[in-house]
């Protein structure tokens, strides 16, 4: 047996445990990301026609984020060996030698079968299999298959997080609606700019860990395009919720001035040098995405709400 400093590794027969503390393993669940999946979930289960009994709906919101939260673990126990490479996660649990693979993997799948069950069993089993095949999507179909594979990784990939709000919409009516559709659409369609964004200021550590990012494979150039294009889309996609009614008119105007300043990030990356290090114009729009994002579903919120109570 040997026995290590704090929150290193212990062998004992050669089997590895951590001295890991709650929140290294609250760190796997990607509380960020986590974040966000819960919010649209939530905004998806208020706007949804119907009701659904408080007590409900909370077990709703637990389990999708207990549910995202496995899939961040999978997504660590899987991508240790690059994320020890990249500056930006290798102060990860894993790569900082603070939780061990195979614990990471145990949790995840825990996680992942208590979340599933329990919202299928609570609340209706369309949730819970949506929840299911999300976990899935990410953990599988993204992490272990197209992300190391293609540069079309978070084209595709993107699904996995804009499932949420339509897991929340099934909670409460049990359906997929051409309204959930398009709560899936929006963040789906954001999501391609928002990482090549990212990935053009972490072009470095992405060709370190061998990740075939857009500008990596394609160039800056093809990379800019891709942006302005989807963010075009994005804008349009939108407004779709006021136009399809489920949305008011402050809604419609919000979600309009946006649009127009996601595309005009969008344009200030499409005619930024593609020689600039510095690279301002992607991390703006890097962050203003996430802006974007949050205050679209905020809105649909206050919407949501409002028309509940009669406003």
């Amino acid at each position: 047996m040997a026995i290590t400093g704090e929150n290193e590794v212990i062998k004992i027969s050669e089997v590895e445990l951590s001295q890991a503390d709650p929140r290294d393993f609250f760190a796997l669940l990607k509380p960020r990301v986590m974040s966000l999946v819960v919010f649209t979930a939530f905004v998806g289960l208020i706007i949804a026609p119907g009701t659904i009994h408080p007590f409900m709906g909370a077990v709703a919101i637990l389990c999708i984020a207990v549910g995202a939260g496995a899939s961040g673990a999978l997504n660590m126990w899987y991508d240790a060996d690059i994320d020890a490479i990249m500056t930006r996660t290798a102060k990860r649990p894993i790569p900082a030698g603070k939780v061990t693979r195979n614990e990471a993997l145990v949790f995840g799948i825990v996680l992942s079968v208590f979340s599933v069950v329990t919202l299928g069993l609570l609340v209706n089993w369309l949730a819970g299999g949506l929840l299911a095949f999300t976990i899935f999507f990410y953990a599988v179909v993204y992490t272990m298959w197209l992300k190391r594979s293609t540069p079309q990784n978070i084209v595709i990939g993107g699904a996995a997080g804009a499932f949420p709000p339509m897991i929340g919409w099934a909670c409460v009516t049990g359906s997929i609606s051409w309204d959930s559709s398009v709560l899936f659409l929006i963040i789906f369609l954001w999501t391609p700019p928002h990482f090549w964004a990212l990935a053009l200021f972490k072009q470095g550590d992405y060709g370190n860990a061998g990740i075939p990012m857009l500008p990596n494979v394609a160039g800056v150039r093809s990379t800019q395009n891709h942006i302005l294009a989807y963010a075009i889309i994005t804008a349009v996609v939108g407004v779709l919720p006021y136009v399809m009614g489920f949305a008011g008119v402050v809604y419609g105007l919000v979600s309009l001035g946006l649009g127009i300043g996601f595309i005009w990030y969008a344009v200030r990356v499409w005619t930024m040098k593609i020689d600039d290090q510095v690279m301002k114009p992607a991390k703006a729009m890097f962050g203003f995405s996430l802006i974007y994002l949050f205050t679209i579903f905020a809105v649909l919120l206050v919407d949501g709400l409002a028309t509940s109570f009669g406003v």
